[in-house]
């Protein structure tokens, strides 16, 4: 009997016999170092693959997943940074181009947020805690649209959150440089999970764009990436 979990056993033999052996030279390059031109930093949630929704190869794209893609605040103190510490590797050593904040539809951290700060139910004492860093955005959502409910206000904090991701971005001295110097270029981006449609968010109206085939045959996916 395998030590490792059957879905992971099979999966790696496919991988083994087939994708590895045809791209056993791209492996065997990106052995000696990395250099993505992208960094995407998106949700945990199963559902939301990064790789898989951009068709990336190994390589790519340097990721980080967290529970509802939440940029912390800039704190450079003694505690563990996990995600602070991911940005600043992709930045500073890894030198991107891009940075990436990738939301989905039916965010279950976001939900989480909302269930709290909404209707005071917890979700868990760390879950409550993470996901604190979106209710400013469920704040703004509310003071603005009263009335919202359901997957209206769900949607909303999803794209409210994601730009206060970006703002909290910017206070990172490291990334305030690059930006500032024209070697980096933040972005934000939504994936709808039933659909498979994705919203890139448009710097010069703030609305998040849905990007479909015709959209990129007028502009060619360096417009947006």
């Amino acid at each position: 009997m395998s030590i490792v979990p059957g879905a992971l056993h099979e999966g790696y033999v496919r991988f083994r016999h087939g994708r590895y052996q045809t791209e056993r030279s791209l492996y065997a390059q990106l052995a000696e170092g990395q250099a993505p031109r992208v960094a995407l930093l998106g949700c945990a949630d199963s559902r939301a693959n990064p790789d898989m929704i951009f068709d990336a190869e190994p390589g790519d794209m340097f990721i980080l997943r967290n529970v509802a893609n939440l940029v912390p605040d800039y704190e450079p103190d003694s505690g563990f940074h996990g995600t602070s510490a991911g940005i600043e590797f992709a930045v500073r050593y890894l030198k991107v181009e891009h940075l990436v904040i990738m939301g989905h539809a039916s965010c279950g951290g976001i939900k989480a947020c909302i269930d709290h700060d909404g209707r005071g139910i917890s979700a868990g004492v760390f879950i409550d805690h993470w996901v604190d860093l979106a209710s400013k955005a469920f704040a703004e959502v509310r003071a603005n649209n009263p009335n919202l409910g359901g997957e209206e206000l769900q949607r909303a904090v999803e794209f409210t959150s994601i730009r206060h991701s970006l703002a909290r971005l910017a206070t990172f001295p490291f990334i305030a440089e690059a930006v500032a110097a024209g070697t980096l270029r933040l972005h934000g981006s939504w994936f709808a999970i039933a659909t498979g449609e994705l919203r890139w968010l448009d710097p010069a109206t703030g609305d998040f764009r849905r990007i479909d085939e015709d959209t990129l045959a007028d502009k060619g996916p360096a417009a947006y990436i």
